[in-house]
């Protein structure tokens, strides 16, 4: 074992423990990317060798797709499952009328699509990802690489009129290369500082040629489940309006994620 669970990491697993809650056998579940998101593949993974779980998987990257398979959960294309039950999925940010931004692990353009196309999208997160006006967290815009440099002076240009602090926008790299998405697509991250009208700028975003997707979620999620370091979890509720507070009691040693930690 590599040791006690820090702080933030107990929470994103009680977040994710709880959230597999939802699953019944027999769904089609999304399953989101990202490091909250892979606790939860892995919770689900526990179940399906442990209980016998029978579910059908569609992930919203590659990485999520192989963590799957290595825990023994069924892969499928959302093309073959065509609708998803439920969704589970991590967020950069959220607000009150849990809007969200995604997509600072460069998945935002297959996660919206499978969220989307559920029933239900569940969000988990620890506490420190909800904020009162979204936009501390750069907001990240998919573009194809054909005049990405373009594309950006146009978003900043479009930026003045829009109702945010900031209108700086930067290509994100990996390395000494920009990063690329697995639709071979470029992200740009614009550092807004706060969005005043997120459905506004959603729409104006999508509207501009060269941008693929945007990361602003909006009256998409239905459900988030919130973790804390001590174990708590509270569930909110939007459609039903409800909040429910709750613990999970876990050993370290008796659980497979540490390895995890990041």
């Amino acid at each position: 074992m590599s040791g006690e669970l820090s702080p933030i990491d107990k929470a994103k697993f009680v977040a994710a423990k709880r959230s597999v809650d939802y699953v019944e056998d027999g769904m089609r579940v999304g399953l989101g990317t990202g490091s909250t998101a892979a606790w939860m593949v892995r919770c689900l993974g526990e179940l399906v060798r442990d209980q016998g779980l029978n579910i059908k998987g569609v992930p919203t990257s590659t990485r999520t797709a192989d963590l799957a398979r290595e825990v023994g959960i069924d892969v499928i294309s959302l093309d073959e499952a065509r609708w998803l039950d439920l969704t589970i999925d991590g967020a950069d940010e959220f607000d009150a009328n849990l809007n969200l931004i995604k997509g600072g692990g460069g998945a935002l353009l297959q996660e919206k699509i499978v969220a989307t196309a559920s029933d239900q999208m569940i969000v988990i997160a620890d506490i420190g990802k909800e904020v009162e006006t979204l936009g501390a967290f750069p907001l990240p815009v998919e573009v194809i690489p054909f005049g990405w440099q373009t594309t950006k002076s146009l978003i900043e240009e479009m930026l003045i009129s829009m109702d945010v602090l900031g209108r700086d926008a930067s290509l994100r790299m990996n390395g000494e290369r920009p990063f690329v998405t697995d639709e071979g697509n470029y992200i740009l991250d614009l550092h807004l500082g706060r969005i005043g009208k997120a459905n506004q700028l959603a729409m104006v975003l999508n509207q501009m040629p060269g941008v693929v997707e945007n990361g602003l979620f909006i009256d998409i999620c239905d459900v988030v489940i919130l973790g804390y370091g001590d174990g708590r979890v509270e569930t909110r509720d939007i459609n039903e309006g409800t909040v429910e507070e709750d613990r999970l009691d876990f050993l370290e040693s008796d659980n497979l994620f540490t390895d995890l930690q990041d």
